[in-house]
């Protein structure tokens, strides 16, 4: 028997209805029976599990400690996972950010065997791919999840021809990605423009890279770094060049905001935005 196990229905939208997973919703599309659980080791739950008596289980993204009555329920012994990485490179809940952060070349897919030590289980098959040079979180998400896919695909298909073959992973190579927080997303103008951006294309679409202005968070949502040397003191803005509407100096560069959002507005292009209430020229960003 096939099911799908997912978070429980939560408050959403604009009036807290409660609403089920996303997951939740394809699966009943799909015929497939959805089940719910606050806590994936309940007694119950995890009896209900050995019901179905399942050959193979399949994590991705759920959220949970998952203890060792549920990690090795399954006939196989094990549950696979697809993480977002090249394992043992970022560890954690926030993969794809932080590799954008640390300016990896590349990065991926890795199916591994759920472990208890996050994300340390050996590894049954890797998928590569390129980070593009303007790619944001939301963007590399996206395909990541279309990768994962054809991975898990592959690796269940290898599975019922006669088995994975296992590679444990280096510890010594392990680093660590931890749940991005909005104090990870602010942005600091002493640092170099190419860091900057990266933070930019990081924090896409949440939490939103930030500085402040007028005492205000103004969240910058997409930028594009300047090579030309920058002699005013980082955060100075400068209005109305010809190749940006407006660009800020850093500690090494400029950045050239191409899409902003102040606290309560919506998002607008550079151009729009500086049409409104435009932020001069001279202006320090993130002081105060």
């Amino acid at each position: 028997m096939v099911a799908v196990v997912t978070q429980p229905d939560r408050p959403r939208g604009r009036g807290q209805r409660l609403s089920a997973s996303p997951v939740a919703e394809a699966a009943e599309r799909a015929g497939v029976p959805a089940w719910r659980t606050e806590r994936a080791g309940d007694p119950a739950f995890v009896a209900g599990l050995r019901a179905l008596d399942a050959e193979l289980g399949v994590v991705v993204a759920f959220g949970q400690f998952l203890p060792k009555a549920v990690r090795e329920l399954p006939h196989a012994g094990f549950l696979l996972n697809a993480h977002a990485s090249l394992l043992p490179r970022h560890r954690g809940a926030a993969p794809i950010a932080h590799a954008i952060l640390a300016g990896d070349a590349e990065t991926g897919i890795s199916v591994m065997r759920v472990d208890r030590e996050m994300d340390a289980g050996p590894v049954a098959l890797v998928k590569r791919t390129a980070i593009g040079p303007d790619e944001s979180t939301g963007e590399l998400e996206e395909r990541l999840a279309w990768l994962a896919a054809d991975a898990i695909e592959e690796a269940v298909a290898r599975h019922a021809a006669g088995g994975l073959a296992w590679t444990e992973q280096d510890a010594s190579r392990a680093t660590l990605a931890p749940k991005i927080t909005v104090e990870d997303a602010k942005l600091d103008w002493r640092e170099p423009a190419p860091a900057l951006g990266r933070r930019v294309r990081a924090m896409a679409p949440r939490p939103g890279a930030w500085t402040t202005w007028e005492g205000e968070r103004l969240r910058i949502l997409r930028a594009r770094v300047l090579p030309e040397a920058a002699s005013e003191a980082p955060g100075t803005a400068r209005a109305g060049a010809p190749d940006a509407p407006l660009r800020i100096a850093t500690g090494a560069g400029w950045l050239a905001p191409l899409r902003l959002q102040r606290a309560g507005g919506r998002p607008l292009d550079a151009a729009d935005f500086q049409r409104g209430r435009a932020i001069p020229d001279g202006a320090r960003l993130g002081e105060g």
